[in-house]
């Protein structure tokens, strides 16, 4: 999808930047001075992070998870994303690539390029269920879900954080050598949404009221009924991913088709949920960061990095013309090299992209491993889910086709051969004698 197939956002969204000024007190003064404090902010950190580049990524070994530093814990809340090393063993890793390359070769797959696949619609084989239920990666999604609190107030009774759920997603084989720019900077988890519903614009209560600096990336209250989808549009996730995220299947260094991140998910936020309010009154960068080279303005249906498309919204797909002051040419790090076993996972806000060149030797591979706590939202979901994988067809977020029923080695429940792999699926755990 290039932006040329997207058409313009509707008028009625003037309507919604007027609902959100009117809604805050003094909002153009409050707002307008958050925007010159951001920009302030902003030119000093992404002057770090182009200098630190991959670096900058904070990364922990599985084993010492429950003994980090709170510095260390600090560090990755502020940088949205985090490399565990050794979370699965590499020959259990590399064992469940090969059965991927089996099930590819033996049955009809669906997935793209068309003529050479390598990023497959495929959900129910038995590495990815296997995978998926593993102690180790539910572990490390529970440790992650923890990050979350709640600001003011009691953690609400029905979500616990520390009972992982499994969310299936697809997998990817890229070969070297190709382009790929399907995948360029962006953010999932809802796109028009984080304005219009106004449970998701909550989130960001504390940057629309021109107090960016204590927005709480990590606050659970509103995220848990947040929607994140109000057009029915496929691919997008309707659950409550607190960090997205990815198993490595192979070595996978910088310039070999890894993930981009943008580590600075306050800033960012605070950037992207502003922006739509000001206008740009020249390119010149040497005024970029000038706040006076920006007007309050909400005379405009715009929000930078929202797109129309066949009756929803793409996005946000912030880039260096839409969001200047984000450097993204220069703040787009690659995640460090990784092993077969360990895991990357990023924030549900972080910007994020696949590098566009794949210089390396060998396949880059990845299975699609998310960190979800369990919610009512949630658990309703996973319901869905197992009901699906139980007859073979693609999970409810995805695109419809006949799905993996028949396939030869297509997962069963079965495969899941732990207590929790079993829960976080749906299943019932017998109780033990």
């Amino acid at each position: 999808m290039s932006t040329e197939q997207f058409g313009p956002l509707p008028p009625r969204f003037i309507e919604l930047k007027k609902e959100i000024a009117a809604s805050h007190p003094d909002f153009e003064k409050r707002v307008t001075a958050a925007w010159a404090d951001l920009l302030k902010a902003l030119e000093a950190s992404t002057a770090e992070i182009a200098t630190q580049s991959s670096e900058i990524v904070p990364q922990v070994d599985f084993t010492e998870l429950g003994t980090l530093s709170q510095s260390a814990r600090d560090n990755i809340r502020r940088r949205g994303c985090v490399v565990i090393r050794n979370v699965v063993p590499d020959e259990e890793a590399t064992a469940w690539k090969d059965d991927l390359k089996e099930y590819v070769k033996k049955n009809p797959v669906e997935g793209f390029p068309e003529e050479d696949k390598q990023f497959f619609q495929l959900y129910w084989t038995k590495s990815q269920i296997r995978a998926r239920g593993h102690p180790n990666v539910l572990s490390a999604s529970a440790w992650l879900n923890n990050f979350y609190h709640v600001k003011s107030g009691a953690k609400p009774d029905d979500v616990d954080l520390s009972t992982p759920l499994s969310y299936a997603d697809r997998f990817r084989m890229r070969h070297p050598g190709n382009i790929w720019d399907r995948f360029p900077p962006h953010i999932d988890g809802g796109a028009i949404e984080r304005w219009e519903d106004e449970t998701f614009r909550q989130c960001f209560a504390d940057i629309l009221s021109g107090n960016w600096r204590e927005h709480d990336p990590y606050d659970l209250v509103n995220r848990i009924n947040a929607r994140s989808s109000l057009y029915g549009r496929p691919n997008q996730a309707t659950v409550f991913r607190t960090y997205q995220g990815w198993l490595a299947l192979s070595e996978i260094a910088p310039s070999q088709g890894t993930l981009q991140v943008f580590p600075g998910v306050l800033l960012s936020n605070s950037y992207l949920i502003l922006r739509p309010f000001f206008t740009l009154l020249s390119d010149d960068p040497t005024v970029l960061y000038d706040p006076t080279n920006w007007k309050y303005d909400i005379s405009e249906p715009d929000f930078p990095g929202i797109y129309s498309f066949e009756g929803a919204f793409i996005g946000p797909r912030p880039n260096t013309k839409t969001h200047p002051n984000l450097q993204l040419e220069k703040t787009m790090v690659s995640i460090p090299k990784v092993s077969p076993g360990d895991m990357v996972f990023w924030h549900c806000d972080v910007i994020h992209a696949v590098e566009v060149e794949h210089t390396g030797a060998e396949d880059s591979s990845v299975m699609y491993i998310g960190a979800v706590p369990y919610t009512p939202a949630n658990a309703s979901y996973i319901a869905r889910q197992k009901e699906n994988f139980e007859k073979g067809i693609p999970p409810p977020d995805y695109p419809k086709w006949v799905g993996e029923a028949g396939f030869v080695g297509v997962g069963t429940p079965s495969d899941i051969d732990t207590p929790i792999g079993l829960k976080a699926m749906g299943f019932p755990v017998q109780a033990s004698a």
